[in-house]
């Protein structure tokens, strides 16, 4: 006969769910609003929106004392944990996301901002990504991951982009691929270990010592997930979809795409991968190795041919990925540290990035690019402060000292050598510099060409976008003079949640 266990209310320490719930009743209450009050202005869902994921935003930050006082938190039935690596995560992707949020109010009416619905499921999609970093439970990563996946794939057709439909089939087919690759994965560790806590999995495996048949079920279980998440990631060769998804996307739509979620299947790659790197099976690290080694260097190679700067962009953000999957590979603090680091200073350059293509687009169906490279010729003699900012990215992406992501490449390669990696940091030096070609290829448009057909390039500019666009390139600037604090603050809530 089962006994009844008594749960307590306090026990379930439900602060830990807040800032997803936040994001839940935002996107309910914009979904209640708009049923019995429809039609209202785009302005209004855009302020809900900003007002619950700045309350989110600020129930992650209230995280950061509680955790340098008592260390991770956990909570509603220990599936939940709130440690630094969790917190730095969300602050990152909230932010991310309130900048994209304000990209909405374009002088241009696009179809997608008129619904009430893209606005709600924004907020669902980051509240599954929110569940999808803050636990090492295998069931919530999954449900998190779906939450966010099938918010998303409408959030990419409402454009109304004559490929935009092709571009949202084909993030779901690779999504349910990717989902069903995961939980094969997931269940062969529970089958092995009894649990779907990554940190019980680990002690599990560890504790019955690795025979020859629990490795063959590791290395199957390893390619499972690789495979999952190099999907989710855009890793080679599992990446032929994220241009294609990019440039069916709105301009916008296609930086946060290349950042936030990409952040979230980064955290929980890395809690499930230094465990399997912990194994010490021979084949798990060369698989990590060929995959981050691959990314790098093909998606640089393609993106040198491109003659659309979204595309561009979208194979540069596939070689950022792979840049910062090197740092999963390592798997040492000093290597996840810079994994937060460089995916901080990349997220608002390249979202600045993606902004000045979105400022500068011209909706016009009838022809193959919205944004090629000889849209940028000679922005300098017409539209300096676009030309300057637009510079100010891609020197920033490219890495060329002093900006900003200099710092996060520099930091990732002392990671690879005090690691042991020596040859991977050659391989990732090398490839920083075939990536500032294609970078400073835009500016060299910009500024060594003469203006080319329409000279307009604000096209779909307002002060409110010019104000998110200076936002990003005020941190893109102030990270490289406190790069060293930045970096201090991560080391510390990435070394006191154990990793």
């Amino acid at each position: 006969m089962l006994e009844a266990v008594n749960v307590s209310f306090a026990s379930l320490n439900m602060p830990t769910l807040y800032p997803m719930l936040i994001a839940i009743v935002g996107a309910l209450l914009i979904l209640v609003i708009d049923l019995f009050k429809g039609g209202l202005h785009k302005s209004m869902y855009v302020m809900i929106t900003l007002l619950f994921l700045a309350l989110d935003l600020g129930a992650v930050l209230d995280f950061i004392g509680v955790f340098e006082t008592t260390g991770s938190v956990r909570g509603f039935f220990d599936v939940m944990l709130m440690d630094g690596v969790a917190i730095l995560a969300q602050m990152i992707m909230l932010v991310a996301a309130i900048l994209f949020i304000f990209l909405a109010l374009t002088k241009q009416r696009f179809q997608e901002y008129r619904y009430a619905e893209y606005f709600a499921l924004f907020l669902f999609m980051i509240s599954g990504l929110q569940f999808m970093v803050a636990t090492d439970n295998l069931i919530l990563v999954f449900v998190g991951l779906e939450t966010s996946s099938l918010a998303l794939y409408p959030l990419i057709a409402m454009h109304g982009k004559k490929n935009s439909f092709e571009a949202a089939a084909k993030y779901f087919t690779m999504g349910a691929l990717a989902a069903g690759l995961y939980a094969f994965g997931a269940m062969i560790l529970y089958a092995l270990s009894g649990s779907v806590e990554i940190a019980q999995i680990s002690s599990t495996i560890m504790a019955k010592g690795m025979d020859t048949s629990t490795m063959v079920y590791i290395i199957t279980a390893t390619i499972f997930l690789l495979s999952a998440f190099a999907f989710k990631l855009g890793l080679v060769p599992f990446h032929t979809w994220t241009p294609d998804v990019y440039q069916g996307s709105t301009a916008a739509l296609a930086g946060f795409m290349s950042i936030v979620p990409k952040l979230a299947a980064f955290v929980v790659a890395m809690r499930l991968f230094e465990f399997l790197m912990q194994t010490e099976v021979f084949w798990i690290e060369m698989m990590l190795y060929a995959i981050v080694v691959l990314t790098m260097t093909m998606s640089n190679i393609w993106a040198l041919v491109q003659k659309d700067a979204k595309r561009m962009l979208g194979y540069s953000s596939i070689s950022h990925a792979g840049f910062v999957m090197a740092a999963v590979l390592i798997g040492t603090t000093h290597a996840n540290t810079a994994l937060f680091l460089y995916w901080a200073l990349f997220s608002f350059a390249n979202l600045g990035a993606f902004a000045m293509l979105w400022i500068t687009h011209e909706k016009q169906h009838n022809r193959e690019s919205d944004d090629s490279f000889e849209k940028f010729s000679g922005m300098i003699k017409t539209s300096p402060f676009t030309a300057v900012m637009m510079a100010l990215f891609m020197l920033s992406l490219a890495g060329i000292p002093p900006f900003a992501l200099f710092w996060g490449k520099l930091y990732m390669l002392s990671a690879a050598v005090t690691g042991g990696y020596i040859v991977l940091a050659l391989i990732m030096a090398l490839n920083s510099a075939i990536a500032a070609f294609y970078y400073v290829k835009i500016i060299v448009y910009m500024f060594m060409r003469e203006p080319v057909g329409n000279n307009d390039y604000m096209v779909n500019s307002s002060n409110i976008l010019k104000t998110v666009i200076g936002t990003a390139a005020v941190f893109t600037i102030a990270s490289v003079l406190a790069v060293s604090p930045l970096m201090e603050f991560i080391a510390k809530m990435v070394y006191n949640s154990g990793y």
